[in-house]
């Protein structure tokens, strides 16, 4: 029982006000807060060894919302955008208002992925990978998907969720998808994946956080990149660094695609005492970690960046759990930002 775009009263605004500021009341000690930046990678790669790619489903709301992925089909196949996508992911994922070891259903593969750019992969990995790149002369158009006509780029690529029914479901000839994650383990997952198909698709493992890691491809060569659940998982002082990177590689008319937490989401609801680390910035139980936006921020942060605003909307959704007779809202941002 889904209810679209629900309108908040003031009195709901204030109660969630009120439990964030009590679960914010206590942040964790500094030591402890590095401890969580530094092993970033590793408790990434922790959930997907456990995880595989059971715990997300693909995301085939992808090209209602998001038609730009999907550049050669029949708009009339797109149904109800909204519907689609809350009736699909929540309720094969059968965890309806589940929490489990912080990630509540929908939420959990965009935040997993999040939070997998954020720390340093092993060295070894970004070094070969490093030099992989160097081998491969961009300017001589070289490089991984250089005759392709229309490129797009998912960040935080998890198990390959999105990027699969991208590819499934795309059948432009002049497509090549990249995606990255700084987990290996992921990395691993979408590369072992049967519909891996290395002439329309690179995988590669990334360090958003890091300037020096390098790029498969050259500066505005993208039409597409996308940020499902990713950037919250980023500590938010990198953040316009990585958006400002991010922005760098698209062709001038490209666009950055973005959904993620909304400030007040039931996830945001849920934290404890204890678990966070500073405004509206939680960990979760399994090292995990995640930021939860506010339209203007995600609006400063893509403008800073040289973007032309194309859509920001709060998409507020009331699901209501029968069985527990608890009501809850969760509530995620959509964006899209134009490249001049």
């Amino acid at each position: 029982h889904n209810r679209d775009n629900v309108e908040w009263s003031e009195e709901q605004e204030a109660s969630a006000r009120s439990k964030v500021q009590e679960n914010s009341s206590q942040l964790l000690p500094q030591d402890k807060q590095e401890e969580y930046e530094v092993n970033a990678k590793r408790y990434w790669d922790d959930f997907y060894k456990i995880h595989e790619n059971g715990f997300f489903k693909d995301r085939h709301w992808l090209f209602t919302e998001f038609p730009e992925l999907a550049p050669t089909r029949n708009p009339s196949e797109n149904g109800d955008s909204l519907h689609e996508f809350s009736n699909k992911e929540e309720s094969n994922n059968a965890r309806l208002g589940s929490c489990e070891n912080g990630h509540c259903s929908l939420e959990t593969r965009a935040e997993n992925q999040l939070n997998l750019i954020k720390s340093t992969p092993e060295v070894c990995t970004e070094e070969l990978a490093t030099q992989k790149y160097s081998e491969l002369n961009q300017s001589d158009g070289d490089y991984p998907g250089s005759s392709a006509s229309y490129r797009i780029l998912e960040v935080g690529c998890g198990a390959g969720n999105t990027v699969f029914p991208i590819l499934q479901t795309n059948n432009d000839p002049g497509l090549f998808v990249y995606c990255c994650d700084f987990s290996t383990i992921a990395v691993d997952l979408v590369q072992n994946n049967a519909e891996y198909d290395s002439s329309r698709c690179f995988a590669f493992v990334h360090d958003l956080c890091n300037d020096q890691s390098p790029f498969p491809m050259p500066d505005e060569s993208l039409d597409v990149v996308i940020l499902i659940f990713v950037l919250s998982a980023i500590l938010p002082g990198k953040m316009q660094c990585i958006v400002n990177r991010l922005s760098r590689l698209l062709k001038p008319g490209g666009t950055i695609l973005l959904r993620d937490y909304g400030r007040y989401d039931l996830a945001q609801l849920r934290f404890k005492k204890g678990q966070c680390l500073s405004d509206n910035f939680y960990v979760r139980g399994d090292g995990t970690r995640v930021y939860f936006f506010t339209q203007d921020e995600l609006d400063d942060l893509f403008t800073t960046a040289g973007l032309e605003k194309i859509q920001n909307l709060v998409d507020r959704r009331l699901q209501v759990n029968r069985g527990k007779q608890m009501t809850m809202y969760r509530v995620w941002i959509q964006c899209k930002y134009r490249k001049p």
